[in-house]
């Protein structure tokens, strides 16, 4: 093949002209600012405003701490569901080939393209009082819509690909040769994924239950529809902050339910962190086998 005479120089990555460097490191530092640091900064202004005394009563009142104990209670069944459903679909997606694999792998994704509210919405035609199962539901005295049942079966639904994303592709790049070599060793199905699987995921699975744990908690559209917006019995956290913001004098109260919520993400974020900074090498040479 004949050379190529190009108009330009090549130039690697790190020779750009200092301007320009400058001003794309200026760019991100702006958009941190103004779409990061500047609203948390703002959340924290205004739940410390009148004092934090004022702030502990907002969070500590009856309603505030039933929306907490709500919001942790949703998160603690979803995301072991989450984790239970991430596993089995990462494990039959990467280790085996069968007829619907790849229709699988799109409903891991449905959620991530279908709106919350769209979510919540058909739980409403499925589950509420004038939908399929609302006779039903009614004449036995169960329900789902406007209770716990809804409210974890929307964060359910939202959350699951968290998971499942995160151990899919760790799975698949570490093919089946240990599992078969110990499957030939006279291991069971049971022993070779505890002792030769799971080590190898541990940190990614870790890792997808922290990004899961968050979007439960914060989650707001899908929770929003199936809730009712009972204060003091369904609203979760992000429900009563909307709640608190739309109530005269309580203001303040909400940023300060606001300021609680950010704090969990920010202590999620930290663990995200600092597992990437520990053991980011293990999971890059997990990925990379």
């Amino acid at each position: 093949m004949s050379d190529i005479a190009l108009p330009f120089r090549p130039r690697g990555a790190t020779q750009e002209h200092p301007v320009a460097r400058v001003a794309l490191v200026g760019a991100a530092a702006v958009f941190v600012v103004l779409f990061l640091l500047l609203p948390l900064i703002t959340v924290f202004a205004e739940a410390l405003k009148d004092g934090i005394s004022a702030a502990i009563a907002a969070i500590t009142e009856p309603d505030a701490l039933s929306a907490i104990k709500l919001t942790l209670i949703a998160a603690g069944i979803a995301v072991p569901l989450n984790v239970t459903f991430g596993l089995s679909a990462s494990w039959a997606i990467s280790k085996f080939d069968f007829r619907g694999k790849s229709f699988l792998v799109t409903l891991v994704d449905l959620p991530f393209s279908v709106s919350p509210v769209v979510s919540g919405l058909v739980y409403v035609l499925i589950f509420g009082m004038q939908g399929w199962l609302g006779p039903y539901l009614r004449d036995n005295d169960i329900k789902i819509i406007f209770a716990l049942p809804g409210i974890v079966l929307a964060t359910t639904f939202v959350t699951f690909p968290f998971v499942a994303r995160e151990l899919i592709p760790l799975m698949q790049a570490q093919g089946t040769e240990e599992e078969q070599a110990a499957l030939t060793l006279g291991a069971g199905g049971i022993a070779t994924f505890w002792y030769v699987t799971m080590p190898n995921i541990r940190w990614g699975l870790l890792y997808g239950v922290l990004l899961c744990n968050a979007r439960a908690m914060g989650e707001f559209g899908a929770v929003s529809v199936v809730s009712g917006h009972i204060r003091g019995l369904t609203n979760t956290m992000p429900l009563q902050v909307e709640t608190l913001y739309n109530a005269p004098g309580e203001y303040s109260a909400a940023f300060a339910v606001s300021s609680l919520l950010a704090l969990l993400g920010f202590v999620t974020l930290m663990l995200k962190n600092f597992l990437e900074w520990r053991h980011g090498d293990e999971l890059a040479a997990l990925r990379g086998k």
